[in-house]
């Protein structure tokens, strides 16, 4: 009986009006049902297809920074979109931990207002060996930024950077 693929996943959270405004307003999911009584509220990126992909409940009980997940990837549709989201957490202040190139894709890897480590990642046509990870500078047109991954991909440096 073999997956076929990730239905959901979910965060206990502290402040729950936070955390709904990061992933609904911030990250652009949808709200498909909430329970304010029950402290959840479940989100989708294709509310036409899946119901829910995340939910959010009150309960942490973890302290605030502390890792329990390696990170939740939400994959975009285009070049633009990453760099929309650049832009957008320029602006609102958040924090981003590394914007790499791993030569299949192109993420930014960032943390929610209580230190969960997320990534929006762009899948690339290229089949490229794992780990592999260079930064990259999103400060440049789209254009230019593909150009910077195939250069990456081809001047022979070594791939791993971990993240710091």
């Amino acid at each position: 009986m073999p997956i076929t693929g990730l239905g959901h996943t979910g965060f206990w959270v502290d402040d729950l009006a936070t955390m709904r405004d990061f992933y609904n307003r911030l990250l652009g999911l949808t709200v498909t049902d909430e329970d304010e009584e029950k402290g959840i509220v479940f989100f989708s990126a294709r509310p036409d297809l899946e119901h829910h992909e995340f939910v959010l409940q009150r309960g942490r009980t973890a302290p605030r920074g502390t890792q329990l997940t390696h990170q939740v990837s939400w994959r975009v549709d285009s070049i633009e979109t990453i760099l929309e989201f650049h832009r957008r957490f320029r602006a609102e202040g958040i924090e981003v931990q590394q914007e790499v190139s791993h030569g299949n894709a192109i993420g930014i890897y960032f943390f929610d207002p209580e230190g969960n480590r997320n990534e929006v990642y762009l899948r690339l046509e290229h089949d490229v060996r794992q780990p592999f990870r260079k930064s990259i500078n999103l400060d440049q047109e789209p254009a230019e930024v593909l150009a910077e991954v195939d250069r990456l991909l081809s001047d022979g440096t070594p791939a791993y950077q971990p993240v710091q």
